[in-house]
């Protein structure tokens, strides 16, 4: 039997079957493929400028290795012409960090790129190893997700760097989608999903203040596989160890979730972070939290190949927001003592204006606590700065320096507690005497 000529060039003979569309590519045309891809990301989603200075976020592992060689090769290739630098952090994990840390050398070698490298121990007087030996392995991704966010930017602050790019895969924005799913964590679907993330409204004249930090992962859409395949063909020098710490995360439920709905169908990945993108723009308020940077800057085109939002049968979004307009018709019909129902007419908009079915009157009652409760808004966060250390925060004190106070107090904490006030547009008076009401939020490494 003859071999199977690429897809693509028709000449050289396929040695690769792309994981995300099962397309059989030659070597060339695979990396090929997966560099101009990247680029499309780049350039679509506007994420460079002319004369910027960028530091990556380098962990020695296949995304940060992969990010670094191709963002070295395509910024000579497209002259993007801006300044790439290398940051990474040290958690202070022994048998992990360190020999990652010297893969990382290499590489900064490698690319002829500069390095530096921050530790948790001289940000916050703690090693994750020290963290782990206090707090047990159950918790111990909240402390290190959070310190790594917080480090990166105070690191890209001591370099005079705004703009920080991480590795980031369409893996990883799956499973973080569907975590936040499983938590009811449906705000932070718009930080999660986006590929830029900044908050201007919180920025500081101050050049070396660390609250006007850009986000960006140009590796948004590429496969952890086709990660894989790029740096294997490439060959690419990295650190492929997995963190000792992290097989107690609730993340690697979500990942074995992700790699099964890829084994029976392989665009599931891209189509749950198209669902995620999607939902994301129906939280009440998610742009206005973050400064408006958090909505999804992919063109309408882009979302609409493949995934969902694409002619594939899937919704882009309008009729969630029709059931929306519904649900909230109709929660008003049975304030005013009517009993409704919801059609499938009335969801595709072929129904009465109302969108709802009066069956009978009944006699009212507890119209104030339903009132109450349907006044009741969700609360919005607004970003402003941690009155103890000054980093970034919705928060009077930011996540991190609430989980070092449990640390130092030998007190450590798994969840941190956000308090919000109570509205009740019945009563005014309530609005002075009413306490605060507290909700757990659970605090999960990306």
């Amino acid at each position: 039997m003859p071999p199977t000529p690429c897809a693509l060039c028709k000449t050289n003979r396929a040695l690769i079957v792309r994981p995300k569309d099962h397309s059989k590519l030659c070597k060339a045309c695979f990396i090929q493929v997966f560099e101009t891809e990247i680029h499309h990301t780049i350039t679509a989603n506007k994420l460079f400028h002319r004369g910027e200075k960028i530091a990556m976020g380098a962990s020695g592992g296949k995304d940060s290795t992969v990010l670094a060689s191709v963002l070295k090769t395509l910024n000579e290739r497209h002259d993007y012409g801006v300044e790439l630098i290398l940051l990474s952090i040290d958690e202070g994990i022994k048998g992990y960090r360190d020999d990652s840390l010297e893969t990382v050398k290499r590489n900064a070698q490698q690319y002829k790129m500069p390095l530096t490298i921050l530790g948790y121990d001289e940000l916050y007087g703690w090693t994750m190893d020290q963290v782990v030996e206090q707090v047990g392995k159950k918790g111990n991704c909240t402390y290190c997700g959070v310190f790594r966010r917080q480090a990166l930017d105070r690191g890209a602050a001591r370099l005079g760097v705004k703009h920080v790019v991480t590795g980031h895969n369409a893996d990883d924005i799956a499973e973080t989608v569907l975590m936040n799913l499983l938590r009811g964590d449906l705000p932070r679907l718009s930080r999660t999903t986006s590929i830029v993330t900044s908050t201007p409204s919180a920025a500081s004249s101050d050049p070396k203040s660390h609250t006007n930090i850009k986000r960006s992962k140009p590796l948004k859409y590429a496969y952890e596989k086709e990660i894989v395949l790029y740096a294997h063909h490439k060959s690419l020098d990295y650190f492929s160890t997995e963190c000792i710490y992290s097989p107690e995360a609730f993340r690697g439920s979500a990942r074995a979730l992700i790699k099964n709905l890829e084994r029976v169908r392989p665009s599931a990945i891209l189509d749950v972070v198209r669902s995620g993108e999607d939902m994301a723009k129906l939280v009440p308020g998610s742009d206005d939290s973050c400064g408006g940077n958090c909505a999804n800057g992919a063109p309408a085109a882009e979302e609409e190949e493949g995934g969902c939002g694409s002619s594939n049968g899937r919704t882009a979004g309008g009729e969630m927001a029709n059931m929306e307009q519904q649900l909230a018709q109709n929660e008003l019909a049975t304030e005013n003592g009517l009993e409704v129902e919801i059609t499938a007419g009335a969801i595709s908009g072929q129904s009465h204006s109302s969108g709802t079915t009066p069956l009978r009157n009944r006699e009212k009652k507890t119209k104030n606590k339903s009132e109450a409760v349907a006044s009741r808004k969700p609360p919005k966060q607004v970003m402003g700065k941690c009155s103890r250390c000054g980093y970034l925060s919705s928060q009077e004190v930011c996540k991190a320096c609430v989980l070092l106070e449990g640390l130092n107090k030998n007190r450590p904490k798994n969840a941190i507690q956000v308090g919000y006030e109570a509205q009740d547009t019945d009563n005014a008076d309530s609005m002075a005497t009413a306490t605060s009401r507290l909700r757990n939020v659970q605090i999960q490494a990306d």
